[in-house]
């Protein structure tokens, strides 16, 4: 802890005898400085006034004894900010402290002349100046250890969400630590999910953020393991989310789940985004950042069940409802090598009329056959739905 220098001479015990006997005047004259001159005291509730006067009484008195004493060492933030509980680094900002400090070092400097016996007013006035500079010091030392603890402290807040997100066991608890690390539960929320680099953890974190500022989105971040694990918020792109917040990944696929209406929802886009990278091996040449709706086909071939569902709810059932004939144009046409005229003969109809099928096709599932990745997850989907039928 900051030690004051020890260079101030034993003072007169004239002036010792008329600093101890004004002490409690000049804290009086202190919090009435503060109430008249700074907006925020005035505001602050009674509890709070009344632990920041403890705090200038304690200034008060820790400079007189150290003016009694000044070759001993004195713990200034433990005798001044020792009174007052922890949380009242959370209920005043250092500015504010700092114009506290200020005012209370102000009204002390103005007493010199009072207060000081006749011959000992530059000494009086040397040890304010001295013991102002250690304040200083002292008031920085407090606030460095709380901002220390209370980012250690968000940091575990943090990490308890974003692994009860990616665990699938967000519920209100998550909710409640969320909105303490200031998540104001935006509507559109999106899980990306990569590699994380080497290195320092917090290095990656912080990059993260700042990627997030920069995207205007929200973001709870953390490394688990060798994940790099963002739930953005703010966002109901989630391809553009992505690749705003992709810098920090480290090479390899990144993928993005789907958007949903809150936190708890998010489990399922971690869930889509999980698998998705799990499956990205499937898909070498897919692009960086992905989104797991784009790898459907191979999160349903690595086993995905909800890969699965959605594309026999997506694809399949939307064209059995449609009418056997965009079911069975489509068969015939993938199995034909995406063959126009191939389709045609297949199904003895004219080309246009399998053209218009196909069109149709793609207004019903969002998936053109005549994309050769499209026609990929529209095969699969055809696959799927049938055995579903078939009750396998």
């Amino acid at each position: 802890m900051p030690e004051p220098a020890s260079a101030t001479p034993h003072p007169h015990p004239a002036t010792l005898r008329r600093l101890e006997k004004s002490s409690g005047k000049l804290a009086a004259v202190a919090i009435a400085r503060m109430d008249e001159q700074l907006p925020w005291y005035r505001a602050m509730p009674p509890e709070n006034r009344s632990w920041i006067g403890l705090v200038a009484q304690a200034g008060i008195a820790a400079f007189t004894e150290w003016f009694r004493h000044p070759e001993t060492p004195q713990a200034i933030s433990t005798d001044v900010f020792g009174t007052a509980p922890r949380e009242l680094t959370r209920a005043i900002t250092l500015r504010q402290t700092v114009e506290m400090v200020r005012t209370t070092i102000e009204v002390m400097e103005s007493a010199i002349d009072e207060v000081a016996a006749p011959g000992d007013e530059s000494v009086l006035r040397e040890a304010v100046l001295v013991y102002a500079r250690e304040i200083a010091f002292a008031t920085a030392q407090v606030y460095a250890q709380a901002a220390e603890a209370r980012g250690a402290w968000d940091a575990r807040l943090e990490s308890l969400v974003v692994n009860a997100v990616l665990s699938g066991e967000a519920d209100e608890g998550a909710l409640s630590r969320a909105a303490a690390l200031g998540w104001t539960s935006p509507e559109s929320v999106c899980v990306v999910l990569g590699t994380a680099p080497s290195g320092n953890s917090e290095l990656t974190v912080e990059a993260i953020r700042r990627a997030a500022r920069h995207a205007k989105v929200q973001v709870l971040t953390g490394v688990l393991g060798e994940r790099l694990v963002v739930i953005a918020g703010g966002s109901d792109n989630p391809l553009q989310t992505a690749k705003a917040l992709i810098g920090p990944f480290a090479p390899g696929p990144v993928v993005a789940g789907p958007v949903v209406g809150d936190l708890v929802s998010a489990t399922r886009s971690a869930g889509a985004a999980a698998a998705g990278l799990k499956a990205s091996a499937a898909w070498p040449d897919a692009p960086r950042p992905v989104l797991a709706d784009d790898l459907l086909p191979e999160r349903a071939m690595a086993g995905d069940p909800a890969a699965r569902e959605q594309l026999v709810e997506e694809i399949y059932r939307p064209l059995s409802e449609a009418g056997s004939a965009l079911l069975e144009t489509l068969s015939v046409y993938l199995e034909q090598a995406s063959s126009l005229e191939g389709a045609a003969r297949m199904l003895f109809v004219h080309p246009n009329t399998v053209r218009y099928r196909l069109r149709r096709v793609t207004d019903v599932t969002g998936w053109s056959p005549s994309d050769v990745r499209s026609a990929f997850t529209l095969r699969i989907a055809l696959i799927l739905g049938r055995l579903t039928d078939a009750g396998t």
